[in-house]
């Protein structure tokens, strides 16, 4: 795989299934136009193959109507400005013209499709007047620079690749389609929650008279990264608590019984980072006081992703996506389960590979199951034995996908750590790259990895692990490095390496380390205390200094305590920027100029010190993006990194 070939990564993303129709949205990077391509796609239930449903150029979130007679989804337009934003359209589902129902000036989010098919919710940030385009209240629309001053009174006002949040909240729609449908342009909306804090993750009551959603405790009345489950007349009214969480509380909704089941994560105390998201259930409160949710999942052995898809009721079961062990496999929880151990829960599908979302249509079952041979293709996972009904794969493996080779080792105190390296397919000897992911709560999966092919391809094996304060190896090991970033973590990835040099046809002289976010922070870590393993280092979008960190990335607040404490002596003595002075082989920093998640001056501090330390030190700044460049950057700004990449590896390795 080369840099430009990132355009072969066709991805389906969610998936609409009704009777026989089954839709799905692919999107790809497409280097001529510097942007993300996507459209509506029909796949034939039968094993016929697939082809478009829309010929928009950024189609999304497609969602079929309970009856079966309407398509709902996301249509945006080329340029800029209003007419780019994503805008609520619906079709017949037996074909013909798409109208537009909604005109809001930021877009709107993906549709929810109410029990009568005549009802949408959804939603949608909504600006004060005079921000992002709209009109003050003297008629005047300013530009971005000359709008009024933000005036700021919360913790949680700006999130990385979303930008400021209080001067546009995001509320909750419902649009009449019905009505819609007849009108020549979309009817002027009222929102029917305030503007005092975001709410998300829509879903209908089965008599379609009530919205559930998520938002902040007590609507952001004070700091917190609690949310928990309200609900709202669908025509207008007072928003009730249903649901007080333990934690956080993602993508509720009502059971055929009447219940409430949620994703949540349950807090002790202060400590808001690494828990597993378990599977909830409460019962509908019958009077004022909200429900107690009681956890159907084990705490320590069930990771839900909650990003695949909400939980869907199939009989007496539950549908989720679990994270193990670098596999997300989608399984059944018993609705009356009390705790439930992953090892208990009926497997369906995702072994050695990645549920990225599926849907339920009656006894059917169908899934986005990425593999290490393809980015994703839609399978049937019901009558019979699972169907692959796509290849949106081919092109990216006529690049030549190499294989995944797992490896198991174990670390100094004997604790067992799990990866993979990638090997190019020539003799060698090769030069190695040991690859830290972020998070640290994520895992690398058994999927296609655009950043290992990459370099595999141009000659490097490329490890990759998942140490101590990964997800998806209990939540035990996820939390093994609260307090101590830079122990136990550090001793996995470098047994791990030490594995993976015991490999024919590797050159144990040339090595090198990289990684981004807490990557980046793994990455320039090793560099002071381990360099003389490694050649040259590449750190990326990194967390270096935690004294700054607190006060100037978006989830800094509680992140930093949560993870390194609020001693100051303890953030200096886990800031790799404190050991700046150690490190003296060639170091690459990278970093985006709007990234607000790990911000700019984490970078600037680590570049300074080593230059004026003498450090053959380089600095690599991409404009314009964020945090999540190397995933959903501009495509030619990926090309552009890729090609850097390879050019400072063939210069020290």
């Amino acid at each position: 795989m080369r840099p430009v070939d990132i355009e072969a990564l066709t991805v389906p993303g969610i998936l609409a299934l009704h009777g026989d129709l089954l839709l799905t949205a692919v999107s790809r990077p497409d280097l001529k136009t510097n942007s993300y391509r996507s459209g509506l796609r029909r796949v034939d239930l039968g094993g016929g193959g697939e082809g478009p449903w829309t010929h928009g150029a950024k189609d999304s979130a497609p969602a079929v109507s309970p009856d079966g007679r309407w398509v709902a989804f996301l249509r945006a337009g080329e340029g800029s400005g209003r007419a780019a934003k994503p805008q609520v359209h619906v079709m017949p589902a037996a074909g013909g013209d798409a109208k537009r129902i909604t005109d809001l000036p930021l877009g709107a989010g993906a549709p929810v499709w109410a029990p009568d098919s005549r009802r949408i919710t959804f939603v949608a940030r909504v600006p004060e007047a005079g921000r992002y385009g709209t009109e003050n209240a003297d008629g005047e629309t300013p530009e971005p620079g000359e709008e009024a001053p933000r005036h700021i009174k919360n913790l949680f006002y700006r999130v990385d690749d979303a930008g400021f949040l209080n001067d546009r909240p995001q509320r909750l729609f419902v649009v009449d389609t019905a009505a819609a449908l007849d009108e020549e342009a979309p009817a002027e909306l009222t929102p029917l929650t305030d503007d005092r804090a975001d709410v998300d993750h829509p879903s209908w009551t089965v008599d379609g008279e009530h919205v559930l959603f998520t938002a902040p405790r007590d609507w952001a009345a004070e700091d917190t990264v609690r949310s928990d489950v309200y609900s709202v007349p669908a025509g207008g009214g007072e928003p009730r608590l249903l649901v007080r969480s333990l934690g956080t509380a993602d993508r509720p909704v009502v059971a055929p019984d009447g219940s409430i089941l949620f994703y949540g994560t349950e807090f002790s105390g202060q400590e808001e980072i690494a828990r597993n998201t378990g599977l909830w259930q409460a019962s509908w409160p019958s009077g004022a006081e909200p429900s107690a949710p009681r956890r159907l999942t084990d705490v320590e052995t069930v990771d839900c992703d909650n990003a695949a898809s909400a939980p869907v009721v199939v009989g007496e079961e539950v549908l989720v996506v679990v994270r193990t062990r670098g596999a997300a496999e989608l399984r059944a929880v018993p609705l009356d389960a009390e705790l439930a151990e992953l090892k208990t829960l009926r497997h369906l599908a995702g072994e050695r590979t990645v549920v990225k979302s599926f849907a339920v249509d009656g006894d059917r079952i169908v899934a986005v199951i990425g593999t290490p041979e393809s980015s994703g293709d839609v399978v049937l996972l019901s009558n019979g034995e699972p169907r692959v009904l796509t290849d949106y794969s081919k092109a990216l493996r006529d690049t030549g996908i190499l294989p995944l080779e797992e490896l198991d080792t174990t670390a100094p105190d004997c604790y067992p750590v799990h990866g993979w390296i990638v090997r190019p397919e020539d003799d060698g000897p090769h030069p190695v790259v040991l690859m830290v992911h972020g998070g640290p709560f994520a895992p690398y999966e058994w999927k296609v990895f655009d950043e290992a092919q990459v370099l595999a391809a141009a000659g490097y094996a490329v490890v990759l692990g998942n140490p101590r304060g990964s997800a998806g190896y209990g939540e035990s090991h996820g939390r093994s490095i609260v307090h101590g970033f830079g122990t136990v973590d550090a001793d996995d990835l470098l047994a791990l390496l030490d594995e993976a040099l015991k490999l024919p046809n590797l050159d144990s002289d040339r090595v090198g380390v990289m990684g981004g976010s807490y990557g980046g922070f793994m990455t320039s870590w090793l560099a002071a205390h381990h360099g003389g393993r490694f050649r040259a280092a590449w750190s990326e979008r990194a967390v270096n200094a935690w004294d700054s960190f607190v006060g100037s990335s978006d989830i800094g607040w509680f992140f930093a305590g949560g993870y390194v404490g609020d001693d100051p002596e303890e953030q200096r003595k886990r800031s790799p920027l404190t050991y700046a002075g150690k490190i003296d082989i060639p170091f690459m920093v990278v970093h985006s100029e709007q990234d607000w998640r790990c911000p700019l001056e984490q970078a600037q501090r680590m570049y300074v010190a080593l230059r004026q330390n003498g450090v053959a030190a380089e600095f690599l700044l991409f404009p314009g993006e964020g945090h999540e460049l190397t995933r959903s950057g501009l495509p030619r700004h990926r090309v552009q990194r890729f090609d850097a990449v390879l050019q400072w590896w063939g210069r020290h390795l």
